[in-house]
């Protein structure tokens, strides 16, 4: 048995404020402790690659007679370790050592991690794909627009695409999604305010890259909705939730855009708005992972601010304010994002349009897309998300449903393509069975 203690000297240093954060000698012997009691452990076997690299590296170890657990493991071991975890925070949800349990282990395998991440970009610089990858907000105002045609034929051309692969190190097999000719806020801007909303008060719709100049669908949906409810809504000049720096290793960048955001959303928040995401990733970075990365009052006040959109209209529901929907929309199969999961919130979503669609029949899907944020997109990786990702496909497959919806975009797409189906978001099913749109 190993002689490393399962009990930390003292609590880790999970936040980017603690001192010890890039303290290499640390860090280290926190991997170790770590290792050895997920090693013992052994549940989150079949969650990610991670899992059987370490259970691997821990097993040569003893066997060559080297060690006794993991006190043998090498930067390289660690390295490999690291590489294959793609943040989806279920091995956190599930596991018993965390502080969340109250156990003594204070165990956060995800933001070791991404801890030894921030270090290795610290000491090596942040890999050219990660920098890519961590400007959505950038690349999404440089293709959309005028430029989405142009764009979209690019991302759509398979041999442009095998090019960019080589240059980038983004996967040429993974579907990127398509720029939008109209971005979410110029529709906005364009439409104007509805004169019947804001009886029932004011949100702040965070409606993240990905819904601005990707899939402007989505918050256009959820404008329609929020304002059938006689919400007011609020457009703020947002930028990237920081979610793809810290993929990549890059906390000050990260930390760049939690400032730029906090300063636009904390006029909102004092004076009484609540702030809805409707990307599970996105909203979980908010309400936290901001506060471990900017210490400033003001953040904490915009974490506590923030809600999941269906969070929201399922907090209406159970207050009995939501109104009958029309339209029932037959079977359908919704994918439990596991950012959503890791928020705690249970499955809203699923409960509004199970309960409050009449016609309407749920099937909960709790599978991987092996996507989370930037990981699945890289080419590196794409296999083994795609290998991991099957017990997606079968069971989205097993139900034939008359609509398949997840409130991941990055799921979505993987779904889309291994399903050859469409995938939607949930709050444009909620607005199609309100009959606000098509």
């Amino acid at each position: 048995m190993s002689q490393i203690a399962r009990t930390p000297e003292r609590p880790p240093a999970k936040s980017a404020l603690d001192e010890r954060y890039y303290d290499a000698r640390d860090l280290e012997a926190e991997l170790k402790r770590a290792f050895q009691i997920c090693h013992e452990c052994r549940m989150c076997v079949n969650y990610c690659g991670s899992f059987p690299e370490l259970f691997a590296r821990v097993d040569r170890d003893i066997e060559g007679g080297r060690a006794e657990g993991a006190e043998a493991i090498t930067f390289d071991d660690i390295k490999v370790v690291s590489d294959q975890c793609w943040q989806c925070k279920l091995c956190y949800v599930k596991c018993p050592y965390t502080e969340d349990d109250d156990a003594y282990e204070l165990l956060d395998f995800p933001r070791l991690m991404a801890r030894e991440k921030a270090l290795r970009a610290k000491r090596d610089g942040v890999a050219f794909v990660d920098r890519i990858l961590g400007e959505p907000q950038l690349v999404g105002e440089a293709g959309s627009g005028r430029m989405a045609p142009l764009s979209n034929l690019i991302t759509r051309h398979q041999l442009l695409r095998k090019v960019q692969e080589k240059t980038t190190g983004i996967s040429s097999e993974f579907p990127l999604p398509p720029f939008a000719e109209e971005t979410f806020p110029r529709w906005h801007e364009r439409r104007g305010e509805s004169p019947e909303a804001g009886e029932a008060g004011q949100v702040v719709l965070f409606a993240t890259c990905y819904g601005n100049y990707n899939t402007p669908q989505v918050p256009r949906a959820a404008t329609l909705v929020l304002e059938h409810l006689g919400v007011e809504v609020l457009v703020v000049a947002e930028t990237c939730c920081g979610m793809p720096n810290l993929d990549g290793g890059d906390v000050a960048g990260a930390q760049e855009k939690i400032r730029h955001n906090v300063a636009q959303l904390i006029g909102p928040v004092r004076a009484g708005a609540q702030i809805l995401v409707p990307s599970p990733t996105c909203g979980y970075t908010m309400k936290k992972e901001w506060v471990e990365y900017v210490d400033d009052p003001a953040v904490a006040e915009v974490a506590a601010a923030t809600l999941d959109l269906m969070e929201f209209i399922e907090g209406r529901r159970k207050a009995k304010t939501l109104p009958e929907a029309t339209h029932a929309l037959g079977k359908v199969t919704y994918h439990a994002a596991c950012h959503l999961r890791a928020q705690k919130v249970g499955f809203p979503a699923a409960r509004v349009l199970g309960k409050a669609v009449p016609g309407t029949e749920v099937r909960i899907v709790q599978e991987c897309s092996a996507v989370d944020g930037t990981w699945g997109m890289k080419a590196e990786h794409y296999e083994t998300g795609r290998k991991y990702a099957q017990r997606l496909v079968k069971a989205v497959d097993e139900d034939e449903a008359d609509h398949v919806i997840t409130d991941c975009g990055l799921s979505a797409l993987r779904i889309a393509k291994e399903n050859g189906c469409e995938v939607r978001h949930p709050i444009e099913v909620l607005a199609h069975a309100y009959g606000l749109s098509p």
